[in-house]
């Protein structure tokens, strides 16, 4: 199958989804190759200039070398680099090989040698990828959005589809919640569920019919996002005492600790804080994409936030609208008054446990959370 124009260029920020598209369309290319000297794959990954010449001059020669038996030949210069907004990419020696690259693409008959090339991270503010976007078989793998959180369900939703299954209603949120920024294992996860779904549905159902339940994503999808301890405050902002305490005992059998908790419901009040004045002064509703009315509310308060630009609790317009939404729908969200003093609820326990030995941790978190979700 050969591309209209003479080469292919597949970019975008996440690595596994450059790599995993470009693996298909190498795919497609070879297809009909039936010499296996006829395709070659080149590493592009390079820590500096050297290695960057060093990768070049191996694509160059790969694309200049006639098969041999005179049938086309198929070259992917894959894991490129060095376009990325970086010293080695900035360097004035790469850019001038870059340049030499550019002048090879022209040159090469699309007839005789199909190129893919896949790179990530990339500057699309330089000429080289502008070019590629006008002169190549042009592809931007995860889209050309900045939000990574509908980067990731759309990632999720591809591959359910490619699966046969599809999300029931919060198990997609779920998932996203539970592992994180992190698209391989959202793949992986999302494989996993889907081959326990099918064969939980009822052979009718199997195919598009089965469906990912969020009762699946909560059993069987780990607790990876780094430094959430999500089960413990999901369960406690859902107002569900029973799961809450639940929650604790599992943290704590396992050997955790009590203060890393008291971050999290710290951190995830604060938000929660945020988003109930801005829901009750009417500047700002919970909808399907998030938060609603977040950039309007921030260009009104974002003032108050100077300096805190780095995403934190402490800034609700530093966080993603999509996750913040999430968090204020995912059960009902608690009175001003309530939120303020959970705050002071959580400073009391952290006292506490300073105060008494460190066994006695568990109890000082049961009593906390009987304390909030009680009264």
């Amino acid at each position: 199958m050969a591309s209209a124009k003479p080469f292919t260029f597949i970019c975008g920020q996440d690595d596994y989804l450059v790599g995993r598209m470009g693996a298909e369309r190498f795919a497609v290319l070879t297809a009909e190759l039936t010499d296996e000297f006829a395709r070659e794959t080149v590493n592009g990954f390079a820590a500096n200039m050297s290695e960057v010449e060093s990768a070049l001059n191996r694509f160059r020669e790969s694309v200049q070398t006639v098969s041999m038996f005179g049938g086309k030949r198929v070259v992917w210069l894959k894991d490129v680099n060095f376009l990325a907004d970086s010293v080695t990419g900035r360097a004035e020696g790469t850019l001038k090989l870059v340049e030499d690259l550019q002048e090879l693409l022209t040159s090469v008959n699309p007839e005789e040698t199909s190129i893919l090339i896949t790179a990530s991270p990339v500057d699309r503010r330089r000429a080289f990828p502008k070019w590629c976007e006008k002169n190549a078989d042009f592809a931007l793998a995860g889209g050309d959005g900045d939000d990574a959180g509908e980067a990731l369900a759309g990632v999720a939703l591809a591959e359910a589809q490619s699966l046969g299954v599809s999300f029931a209603p919060g198990a997609l949120e779920l998932l996203l919640q539970k592992v994180g920024a992190n698209t391989r294992l959202v793949v992986e996860e999302t494989r996993k569920l889907a081959a326990y779904a099918q064969p939980a549905a009822p052979a009718a159902a199997h195919g598009p019919g089965a469906k990912i339940e969020e009762a699946h994503v909560a059993e069987l999808t780990p607790n990876v996002a780094a430094g959430d301890f999500f089960e413990a405050a999901e369960a406690f902002f859902s107002g569900d005492l029973k799961w809450t305490l639940k929650a604790l005992h599992g943290h704590f059998f396992s050997g955790g600790d009590a203060r890393p908790i008291i971050s999290a419901l710290q951190n995830r009040n604060r938000i929660l804080l945020q988003v109930r004045a801005l829901l009750d002064s009417g500047e700002a509703r919970v909808g399907a994409r998030g938060l609603d009315g977040l950039p309007k509310a921030q260009a009104a308060y974002g003032k108050h936030f100077i300096g805190a630009t780095e995403k934190n609790s402490f800034n609700l317009f530093s966080q993603n609208a999509w996750y913040v939404g999430k968090l204020a729908s995912s059960a009902k969200l608690p009175s001003l008054r309530r939120l303020i003093d959970n705050q002071q609820e959580f400073i009391v326990a952290f006292e506490e446990i300073i105060r008494r030995p460190n066994h006695a941790q568990e109890e000082v978190l049961r009593e906390l959370a009987v304390r909030c979700l009680t009264t």
